[in-house]
């Protein structure tokens, strides 16, 4: 009977639950960065948060399927969760890329990019808290155009990087590992806009 009850509260704490995997991952990506050469340890965390978010996704998932009643449509708890776990999946693709592509030095842009994704994971975290409260848009609003601000912002600043990588007299290896760690940093930005394009039709559909 615990299935029929509307009031039931455990898919908020797993979408939060995922957010907070997502700023922790943005967090330890920020340190991983500054601590280079020494980030083993980030790494380790990264992959660590990444095993923890995939534990809620898959609890998650299997709850959707054994709900018979859920706060909102199901296609929509769907691509929340999963929009929420691609940010981390992206994190830690990255994180574990850094070690065995051998990297010798860290772009400066690359701490600018990953500034912008700390503050995007955040912003989506608070938009996430608010979903257990509120339907009505203008709660959430500010934290959905920040989000966009942010994405924006972050394209801006890959482009920038990129081009700057295809300058020329910089080693084609180099470019070829940059080029995709940026990519995941943008991936992963994406996916903080995409979430929060989740909620906001959450929020349309049923305010």
């Amino acid at each position: 009977m615990l299935n029929l009850l509307p009031k039931d509260t455990v898919f908020y704490d797993l979408f939060e639950g995922l957010a907070r995997h997502a700023v922790s991952c943005a967090g330890h990506l920020q340190k991983l960065a500054e601590k280079f050469p020494n980030s083993a340890t980030e790494v380790a965390l990264i992959r660590q948060e990444e095993h923890d978010a995939d534990q809620l996704t898959h609890q998650a998932l299997d709850r959707l399927d054994r709900t018979f009643i859920t706060p909102f449509d199901r296609e929509d708890i769907h691509a929340l969760v999963g929009e929420l776990d691609s940010i981390v999946d992206n994190i830690n693709s990255l994180a574990k890329r850094f070690s065995s592509y051998h990297v010798k030095t860290i772009e400066p842009t690359f701490l600018k990019q990953i500034e912008i994704l700390m503050q995007a994971t955040a912003a989506l975290a608070d938009a996430v808290k608010l979903l257990r409260k509120t339907r009505k848009l203008t709660d959430l609003q500010g934290k959905i155009i920040e989000v966009h601000r942010l994405e924006n912002l972050g394209d801006d600043n890959h482009l920038a990087a990129v081009s700057k990588l295809f300058e020329g007299g910089i080693d084609p290896l180099h470019v070829i590992k940059w080029k995709e760690f940026f990519a995941f940093v943008e991936d992963a930005i994406d996916g903080c806009e995409d979430a929060t394009n989740v909620i906001e039709r959450i929020v349309l559909k049923n305010g």
